[in-house]
């Protein structure tokens, strides 16, 4: 058996999984995918199995924070008024806002 095919506690994953979901699903699931800083696959099973994910600070996950971080910047000064404020982009920024508090208990 190849070692790549098993999981941290060495059970085969021999099923594939697939689902169809909208772009904007997509691009939100692919953002939190980032900000996790797991894979794909680890954080769906995660998530699907109701455990917590747990974000390690590294050189990825400060990347895609800084990047998102830039990008609800940039819609925000697009907004001329507070009241046009999406739910997505609202769900974003307490997204950023939880990992960025959970990384700066990390932190000595």
């Amino acid at each position: 058996m190849s070692e790549k095919a098993l999981d941290h506690q060495g059970r085969w994953r021999s099923h594939t999984i697939a689902f169809r979901i909208s772009p904007e699903e997509n691009d939100d699931l692919n953002t939190r995918v980032k900000l996790s800083g797991l894979t794909n696959q680890d954080y769906i099973i995660r998530r699907v199995q109701c455990r917590d994910v747990v974000v390690q600070g590294n050189p990825r996950v400060h990347k895609a924070l800084r990047n998102q971080l830039a990008a609800v910047l940039e819609e925000l000064q697009r907004i001329e008024s507070g009241n046009q404020i999406d739910n997505d982009l609202k769900g974003m920024i307490r997204l950023i806002t939880a990992t960025m508090d959970g990384l700066k208990e990390e932190c000595p």
